[in-house]
């Protein structure tokens, strides 16, 4: 089960045995003895890649699960060892593997460097959850989540601010306690819509926020990632919401622009049992306690 999981995670059985540390004529034997023992094809191999059959999608996430609970068990195991090296897999969304948590894995590299880290992000805060539900990380950096059946930490709160055009009308206002800006007055502007934008009962966040403001948001240009959001909106192209950890390395001071009322959101960290070893370690970079020494 170990190598099929690679196999996918690394989307090519070439990295998967570089990965595994066999040979490519040996993974492929072990896959093809998992078939016959499953009694089918899990994966089909494509010019570039990898894909799995329906029978492979059906058999990926128990097997994912218990090859992932058996890698958390080595390394709770070495972490009572009192050994804090190995590898630490962190998930996320991409909005907050960009803001959040880029100084938080600079000072984990500088602090442990025996630790090798893995970074893997997700579009929606949904499939962030099913994943880590199915085993994909140590850690995951998300938002709150009430009914999450696992250990969960407060790390701090995501406010969302406006970019706008620059020299635009707008430009400084919610600044130093200065008034921030009503939604009602952005109701004739093209936005900036980013694919990642969150939904929150079963509407974009933007849509749901300017519907309840009395209006319908005005897109001027549809982009994939946050990042591309902010710049787009900072080079004039339209307004954007994004976050303010996020916009504040992309965008000049004068043309982040406060909302009122002030949108935040809790940033949450947590995981499917209580951590041990360098997810332990992270998370203490991630409250603020001292690191482990």
């Amino acid at each position: 089960m170990e190598y099929l999981v690679t196999v996918i995670e690394e989307t090519s059985f070439t990295r998967a045995a570089e990965a595994l540390h066999v040979t490519q004529s040996a993974l492929s034997h072990q896959i093809k003895a998992l078939e016959r023992e499953v009694g089918g094809p899990l994966l089909e191999r494509l010019p570039r890649g990898v894909r799995l059959t329906p029978m492979g999608r059906a058999f990926l996430p128990d097997a994912e699960l218990a090859v992932r609970s058996a890698r958390q068990a080595r390394r709770a195991a070495r972490a009572a060892a009192g050994s804090c090296g190995g590898e630490l897999q962190i998930a996320t969304v991409h909005g907050l593997a960009v803001g959040v948590l880029t100084d938080a894995i600079a000072r984990m590299r500088r602090l442990y460097p025996a630790v090798e880290l893995r970074l893997r992000e997700y579009v929606t805060e949904d499939e962030l959850r099913e994943r880590m539900a199915r085993g994909i990380a140590d850690l995951a950096v998300g938002y709150r989540l009430p009914d999450w059946p696992g250990p969960s930490w407060e790390i701090g709160e995501e406010k969302v601010v406006l970019v706008v055009p620059p020299g635009d009308p707008l430009c400084g206002r919610g600044a130093d306690g200065g008034e921030p800006v009503r939604l009602e007055e952005l109701a004739d502007r093209g936005w900036v819509r980013c694919g990642m934008e969150p939904w929150i009962e079963g509407q974009q966040f933007l849509d749901l926020v300017c519907g309840q403001a009395g209006f319908s948001p005005l897109t001027a240009v549809r982009v994939e990632h946050p990042t591309t959001a902010a710049r787009m909106a900072a080079a004039g192209a339209g307004v954007c919401l994004v976050s303010a950890h996020l916009a504040t390395s992309l965008v000049p001071a004068d043309q982040l622009v406060g909302v009122g009322p002030p949108w935040r959101r809790p940033v949450t960290a947590f995981c499917r049992s209580e951590p041990t070893g360098a997810a332990h370690a992270f998370l203490r970079l991630l409250t603020g306690e001292r690191p482990l020494t």
